[in-house]
């Protein structure tokens, strides 16, 4: 049996999220219809995490067993030949018998872009989130590394299903950072995981900043245990993107 492990872009306007889904279409759906028809049997397609409905990935980690000993290269063309335009299959590789690319991740990066503008380029328009209104951006700027270091993300985090696992909402940021780029305020951050909606609802807070509607102190408080109430709002899912997952070499 062969352990693979696979690198997968995704336009997510068109899915219903990373999970499988009974009847609706999904990346990890499309992967395991793939595979499996490669394979002859059915496969389970493991990822490094669940994009929610509409968020984009340049640089999903997947992973799956199979005993076909099709060469890497020629199944990623099998695999891009049989699978939709809105998914497509980067790199294939060999990966270590126990590899799981979601609990052998050490750090995920996103990006989430919004577009300033007062119009915004129709091209462009799945893969931004069109907010033209006023914004204090410096101050959003400085607010974003607050977001650093170890803390309780239980205020940014949508209810899920897992929730009744009692799992740990801490989670550690490595970086949080947001720049202009031409008529883009770019976020970017890198953490050690996510919880549902998180990156979305860090984006919404960040953007209240910039309404005026919180200070640094109202930030600090949705980061402080046992806060009362949720932070945000999440932001839309088309702005979002996740562009890496990264793994002990």
């Amino acid at each position: 049996m062969r352990r693979i492990r696979i690198l997968v872009a995704y336009d997510g306007t068109e899915f219903h999220g990373w999970q499988v889904q009974p009847g609706l279409p999904t990346v990890q759906g499309w992967l395991e219809k793939v595979v499996s028809e490669i394979e002859g049997a059915p496969v389970k397609v493991h990822g490094s995490g669940r994009t929610d409905a509409g968020v984009h990935a340049l640089g999903q980690v997947a992973a799956f067993s199979l005993n076909n000993r099709i060469p890497c290269a020629n199944l990623r063309r099998a695999m891009n030949r049989l699978l939709p335009p809105a998914i497509r299959v980067l790199h294939v590789e060999e990966a270590p018998p126990d590899f799981h690319p979601r609990y052998h991740a050490r750090s995920k990066t996103y990006e989430y872009r919004i577009w300033r503008g007062e119009v915004c380029p129709p091209m462009r328009r799945l893969y931004l989130c069109h907010f033209p209104y006023p914004l204090d951006e410096e101050r959003m700027i400085e607010l974003a590394p607050l977001f650093e270091g170890e803390h309780d993300f239980s205020a940014f985090a949508a209810a899920d299903e897992r929730d009744a696992l009692g799992g740990s909402k801490v989670r550690t940021i490595f970086e949080s950072r947001l720049w202009r780029e031409g008529e883009e305020l770019v976020y970017r951050v890198r953490g050690s995981g996510f919880l549902k909606h998180m990156v979305r609802m860090m984006v919404g807070t960040l953007v209240e900043t910039g309404k005026g509607n919180l200070e640094r102190k109202d930030v600090e408080a949705r980061l402080a245990p046992g806060f009362a109430g949720k932070a945000g709002p999440a932001m839309p899912a088309s702005g979002l993107c996740l562009m890496s997952v990264e793994y002990e070499s």
